[in-house]
C-alpha cells in the first residue's frame, strides 16, 4: 500500500475518475475521491440530477450541468466536475480513465460498462448485482480490450478476497469464505423496515434486499465466482452466535473440507458487527505449533479462524482503483464464469399471473445454488422485476424459469443467458 501511496503522489496527473450512481455509497465514493491524493472525480451522473448537484455541492467544488459529451469534456478541461443525469455520457469519455459503476440498475449498467470499454475505461464495479448477472461476459469485453475489471475494494467480497489473499500467502488453505450478518429477516419487505431504512438514509426497497438476505447471497455469490467456491446449501448454514470465536462449535470442518472443495458461508449475529471472516487449514506441524502460542479461540487445528473486524464500503474503496490504471490488476473478477448464482423464493403465497416485484421487494427473496446442482433452473433474483408467474406458489417454494412470463425484461435476459455461456 505504501508503494501505491508513493506512486499516487508523484503522478504528473490524477486518475480521472467517473462515477455513475449517487446514492449513499456513490456519494461516499466521489467524496473519496476528492480527498485522496492522485484522484480526481471529474464527472458524475444519477438518473435523479438532484442528487448529483448536491454531491456537487456537499464537496464544495465548481461544477457544471452538462447534457452532451462535448459539454462533459469543456467541463473536465476547464476543471470542473461535470454533473449529469445520462451515465452514458461519462462512458462516452476519453479522459475519463476509470469508471466506478454504483447504480443498483441491472442491463442499464451493463450498458454503461460496455459503453466505457470502447471509450478504453477501466471498470470498477460497486454494482454487485450487475457484477452477478453480467460479470464473466463484462470482464471478457474489457480484458479484451487490455482493461481491468474488477469489483470494488471496501465491501465485503473483495475484503474477504484480502483476507484469503493473505493466509493463502501464509500457507494455508481455504476451507470458508465468511461474511458476517447483523439481522436476518427472510419476510420483510420495503414497508417493514422503513424505519430502520429512513435512520440510514437509504432506500426502502435496497434496505428490504439487506435485511432479507437477497443481497448477502448475492455478495457470496460473486466471490464464490471469482474464487470457485461453492455453498453446501441454498442460502448457506448461517448460524446464530454471539461472538465469531464460537464458530468451531457449530461447524464440523473436517466433514466439510473432506473433498478439499472450499465453500462460502456466514454467521449470523456475532461479534464483531461488520466483519469478515476465512477458516484455513494447515497439516504443517511447526505452523500449528506455533499458532498453539495464541489464543485456542482460534482454532484447535488444523483449521483456523482469521478475521477482520471491518468492512470501510468507500473510505477503502480507491486502492483497486489505482492498482487498476497504475498495475493493470484486478482485486476481484468473476474468473471462474457462472459457478453460483442467486434464485427467488416465494416470501408468501403467490398467485398465477401476479407481477414479481424483483430483488428487496413484498414477494420474494434469494437464495444461492451452485448451479452444477440445478437440475431446473430457477429466476435470478436479479431480474425478478417485470416479470409475472404461469402459476401458484406456496410461500418459499422455488420459483422456476420455466414459469416466467417476460413483461420487459427480455434483453436483460438475453445477456444474462449470454453471460453464462461466456
Amino acid at each position: 500500500m505504501e508503494k501505491l501511496y508513493i506512486e499516487l503522489q508523484k503522478r504528473a496527473n490524477p486518475i480521472n475518475v467517473g462515477i455513475i450512481g449517487i446514492g449513499s455509497i456513490g456519494k461516499g465514493l466521489v467524496y473519496q475521491c476528492h480527498l485522496s491524493p492522485g484522484f480526481k472525480p471529474v464527472a458524475i451522473a444519477d438518473i435523479h440530477l438532484k442528487k448529483a448537484e448536491s454531491c456537487a455541492q456537499f464537496l464544495g467544488i465548481p461544477y457544471t450541468i452538462v447534457h452532451t459529451v462535448a459539454d462533459l469534456k469543456i467541463a473536465i478541461q476547464k476543471n470542473t466536475l461535470a454533473v449529469c443525469e445520462n451515465g452514458l455520457l461519462i462512458c462516452s469519455c476519453e479522459e475519463i480513465d476509470a469508471l466506478i459503476e454504483s447504480t443498483n440498475a441491472l442491463l442499464p449498467a451493463a450498458k454503461h460498462v460496455l459503453k466505457a470499454i470502447e471509450y478504453q475505461q477501466h471498470i470498477i464495479m460497486m454494482n454487485y448485482e450487475a457484477e452477478l448477472m453480467y460479470g464473466p461476459i463484462l470482464m471478457k469485453k474489457a480484458e479484451a480490450q487490455n482493461l481491468v475489471y474488477t469489483c470494488a475494494d471496501g465491501d465485503q467480497p473483495t475484503v474477504i478476497k484480502k483476507l484469503i489473499d493473505e493466509i493463502t500467502f501464509w500457507g494455508f488453505d481455504l476451507v470458508m469464505a465468511g461474511n458476517m450478518k447483523g439481522y436476518l429477516d427472510r419476510y420483510t419487505n420495503p414497508l417493514k423496515i422503513a424505519p430502520e431504512a429512513d435512520k440510514r438514509s437509504l432506500d426502502h426497497k435496497m434496505c428490504s434486499s439487506y435485511t432479507d438476505g437477497s443481497k448477502l447471497c448475492v455478495e457470496m455469490a460473486v466471490l464464490a465466482n471469482a474464487l470457485n467456491l461453492k455453498t453446501h446449501t441454498p442460502g448457506m448454514y448461517g448460524p446464530r452466535i454471539e461472538s465469531i470465536y464460537e464458530i468451531f462449535d457449530h461447524y464440523d470442518f473436517e466433514e466439510i473440507y473432506k473433498n478439499k472443495q472450499p465453500i462460502v458461508d456466514y454467521v449470523l449475529g456475532a461479534q464483531p458487527k461488520g466483519g469478515v471472516f476465512a477458516i484455513g487449514y494447515t497439516e504443517d506441524k511447526f505452523q500449528q505449533y506455533t499458532l498453539g502460542w495464541f489464543p485456542p479461540e482460534m482454532g484447535p487445528g488444523p483449521f483456523y479462524l482469521f478475521y477482520r473486524p471491518y468492512h470501510l464500503g468507500h473510505i477503502e474503496a480507491l486502492a483497486c482503483v489505482a492498482e487498476a490504471v497504475i498495475y493493470g490488476t484486478a482485486r476481484l473478477k468473476p474468473i471462474h464464469g457462472m459457478k453460483t448464482n442467486v434464485f427467488c423464493y416465494a416470501k408468501q403465497d403467490l398467485k398465477a399471473g401476479e407481477e414479481i416485484d424483483g430483488m428487496g421487494g413484498f414477494k420474494t427473496y434469494g437464495l444461492i445454488e451452485n448451479l452444477a446442482d440445478t437440475t431446473q433452473p430457477g429466476l435470478p433474483i436479479c431480474l425478478a422485476d417485470e416479470v409475472s408467474l404461469k402459476r401458484n406458489y406456496k410461500k418459499d417454494e422455488r420459483i422456476l424459469l420455466e414459469d416466467i412470463v417476460l413483461n420487459g425484461q427480455k434483453e436483460a435476459f438475453d445477456l444474462y443467458l449470454k453471460a453464462i455461456n461466456s
